[in-house]
């Protein structure tokens, strides 16, 4: 198994071979199709032949990842203030002036946000572009990778990392690191898709949170859960009700399973409609318009009820660095 080797990168089990993943921004992507391994033990699963750094650097700034259509700011911007108030509260135990670090910082909106509840707070992030936007909010962060960042150890009282960890190669070596940047009993939030997730079954291959090649590990909350305990963590709360991500996730999931390709509602949106033929385009469009209203309330109620059966399509997890000495 190249690349990757046999373990898995979230507790450590044996990966056997499962199946095979479309790429997400084929158009992009080095390939159209990667191979999954899976870990019976806690159901995560990896892209194989996959690193970071294959490909071009659009891969991250480009397609899905292309900023959002600037004609529709005034529907997008009530809802990116709605998820940024849902964010805040899985930092709502860390007391105002303590030291955020955000690792995978983007443009520096939610930074800046913390910063205006009262919290010192610094970032990382690997994109250059994002760390211009970020300055243009008043907010500094290092263009650095995690491999690369110069933190201090016992520097920051918590560290973020919102849908961070599945990009990276080395999941444990990131954690270990931030394990070292964090104070006795700091605080870390990580972000990350739900395998075992009802979209994820829905979805098989078309789950929209399925991102190959960008997605490297593809956890379940097992997975997750297990690479935090041995990496210095003890395990506050597993959060799987979440505004951000999830009733999306459900709804383009679910109009995937009616379109030729996938993703279509959000790639209109990033003004990135793929590489099909125009009747094929034109033909998912007229799905999605008239499919896509339907799919809204049902989406809604399948995430609520995921949600709650802890099976949300993405989870959010809160832990405390643990006392080495018990």
């Amino acid at each position: 198994m190249a690349g990757r080797g046999l373990a898995c990168p979230a507790c450590g089990g044996r990966l056997i071979q499962w199946r095979e993943a479309t790429a997400s921004d084929p158009q992009l992507a080095p390939r159209s199709r990667y191979p999954l391994a899976r870990c019976p033990r806690c159901g995560s699963a990896v892209t194989v032949e996959a690193r970071s750094g294959d490909g071009p650097a659009s891969l991250y700034e480009a397609g899905t990842y292309a900023p959002a259509r600037r004609s529709l700011d005034w529907l997008i911007e009530p809802l990116r203030r709605l998820t940024d108030l849902d964010r805040e509260r899985f930092v709502g135990a860390i007391p105002p002036g303590a030291r955020v670090l955000e690792v995978g910082a983007g443009d520096g909106r939610f930074l800046a946000r913390l910063a205006g509840a009262g919290h010192r707070v610094s970032g990382i992030e690997p994109s250059a572009a994002a760390c211009e936007q970020a300055r243009a909010r008043g907010v500094e962060i290092e263009n650095v990778g995690i491999g690369d960042a110069r933190v201090a150890p016992r520097s920051q009282d918590a560290v973020v990392l919102w849908h961070v960890l599945e990009h990276l190669d080395e999941p444990e070596a990131a954690l270990r690191r931030v394990r070292e940047w964090l104070v006795p009993r700091g605080r870390v939030v990580v972000a990350c898709p739900n395998l075992g997730s009802l979209q994820a079954r829905i979805g098989g291959d078309a789950w929209f949170h399925q991102d190959v090649p960008r997605h490297r590990t593809h956890f379940t909350a097992l997975g997750l859960r297990l690479l935090l305990e041995r990496t210095g963590f003890r395990i506050e709360r597993v959060r799987h009700l979440l505004i951000e991500q999830n009733p999306l996730g459900m709804w383009q999931t679910l109009l995937n399973r009616l379109t030729r390709e996938r993703d279509v509602a959000f790639r209109f949106i990033k003004r990135d409609l793929g590489q099909a033929g125009r009747g094929d385009r034109r033909r998912d469009l007229v799905v999605t318009a008239i499919a896509g209203p339907l799919l809204a309330p049902v989406a809604l109620g399948l995430e609520l009820a995921a949600g709650l059966r802890r099976r949300g399509g993405t989870m959010v997890i809160e832990a405390v660095a643990a006392d080495p000495d018990g």
